[in-house]
């Protein structure tokens, strides 16, 4: 079973206090927001659209995969990349924004029977890994991290258990991608028993695990990036193309049906 599409009357936009920020890297950093509603209902999977500041410029709010939720609090890990990110990375703690939230679908921890979840990411995208491997964990789930950069620097593993790192030039862990290292480690992980993998990171990364996962039938549920401006279905800018049952393709607004996709209906 896929996961589950939004569910438009969860959604809330409220006025959030920025608790805490802080740097984790040259260009990372987690930011706390006292933000109550959108805790309440949260799932890993699921993102935010920030509307950054209060004026008009960056027009478009910016989304976030929800990185934890601890009480009232939820955490997002943001990369300095634009103006938008550097606004919002600089905001001084105390300080409110608005959060559209919990926005998507979330990751399928229930329809599938496994005893190890192993969760895949890339650079950014191990934003959302520390949720999933909390509440996998609390279902007595087995969870290993297998983290992929193209250097050291790139590597992000902010309080996750059991990391295996791999870097495209060897500076750190395994020497190749991340995929090349599951291919490694797939033997040793499949004598504890059925597996299932989680995935968010670069598009190229996110095909070549699929096709992987594909070919030896293993579940996987992948975490897709895109432009997305309401969040909602409205601008239709985060529309990308998926495979059908049939053979066929066919076109999916990613902030509704997505951002988690079963990995066999991504088209490679």
């Amino acid at each position: 079973m896929s996961p589950v599409m939004l569910e438009i009357n969860s959604i809330v936009d409220v006025r959030a206090t920025i608790v805490q920020t802080r740097r984790i890297s040259s260009d990372v950093s987690i930011i706390t927001l006292n933000c109550p509603s959108v805790a309440a209902t949260a799932k890993p999977g699921s993102f935010v659209n920030v509307k950054v500041n209060t004026s008009t410029q960056p027009l478009l709010r910016r989304p976030f995969s929800i990185h934890n939720v601890q009480g009232n609090l939820i955490e997002i890990m943001v990369k300095t990349i634009g103006c938008g990110t550097a606004l919002f990375c600089d905001t001084q703690e105390g300080s409110t924004v608005m959060v559209l939230g919990p926005l998507g679908n979330c990751f399928n921890i229930i329809d599938h029977d496994f005893n190890t979840a192993i969760l895949v990411s890339g650079g950014i995208g191990t934003a959302p890994m520390l949720f999933l491997e909390r509440t996998l964990a609390a279902q007595g789930k087995k969870v290993i991290n297998l983290i992929g950069g193209r250097t050291k620097e790139d590597l992000l593993a902010q309080n996750l258990s059991d990391c295996r790192f791999s870097t495209d030039d060897g500076s750190m862990g395994f020497k190749g991608t991340v995929v090349d290292m599951l291919r490694n480690e797939l033997p040793d992980i499949e004598h504890d028993g059925t597996l299932k993998i989680f995935a968010c990171g670069p598009n190229p990364m996110l095909k070549a695990l699929a096709k992987f996962c594909n070919e030896r039938h293993i579940a996987c549920d992948l975490s897709l990036e895109s432009v997305m401006g309401c969040g909602i279905g409205i601008c239709y800018g985060c529309s990308v193309e998926i495979n059908t049952p049939d053979g066929g393709i066919r076109t999916i607004l990613l902030c509704r049906e997505g951002p988690v996709i079963d990995a066999k209906l991504l088209v490679v």
